[in-house]
């Protein structure tokens, strides 16, 4: 077994390219979509999870009004590794507003409720769970970095879903 010295003879060329060498083959533009894709998410919920923050209201709703925002602020660093990612890659972080929630995996929510917003918040948590699962198995190991990345994202989310299972039945 050795290393593919072609391979590694080419990563001393077009360095414009940054981090994406050519042992990214033709991945890197399908992982910037998913990527994107995942950065809209991300963004939708943390709008929600402002709104919701901003709008609780009843006995219990400091304290998850509190934690709505600490949710708010994770979601937020998630975009910005991502679209930190999609940068590394050679792409464009799509930030635009127009395309946000057609992209999104994840729906906004207006809900006035308490157990109606961690409800739609749960929701939101389990398919950004079932989503960044199926990223990580579909980019295997075409990109190390980049699976890393949404273990790591992964990780958090699963957290929030049991945090807000817990209040839902609480």
């Amino acid at each position: 077994m050795s290393l593919d010295l072609a391979a590694i003879e080419s990563a001393k060329h077009g360095l414009k390219n940054g981090a994406v060498t050519p042992s990214y083959g033709p991945w890197a533009k399908d992982i910037i979509k998913l990527l994107n894709d995942s950065l809209a998410t991300e963004l939708i919920c943390v709008l929600r999870y402002k709104r919701h923050h901003f709008t609780a209201q009843g006995l219990a709703s400091p304290k998850i009004a509190e934690e709505f925002l600490v949710h708010a602020n994770e979601e937020s660093v998630h975009a910005d590794r991502l679209a930190q990612r999609i940068v590394q890659l050679g792409g464009d972080p799509d930030f635009s507003p127009a395309s946000l929630t057609e992209r999104s995996h994840a729906g906004y929510d207006q809900s006035l409720e308490l157990k109606d917003m961690i409800r739609a918040n749960l929701i939101a948590e389990r398919v950004a769970i079932e989503c960044y699962t199926q990223l990580i198995a579909l980019i295997g190991d075409k990109d190390t970095t980049t699976r890393r990345l949404l273990e790591s994202i992964l990780s958090d989310e699963q957290v929030h879903a049991e945090e807000l299972r817990d209040w839902l039945a609480a």
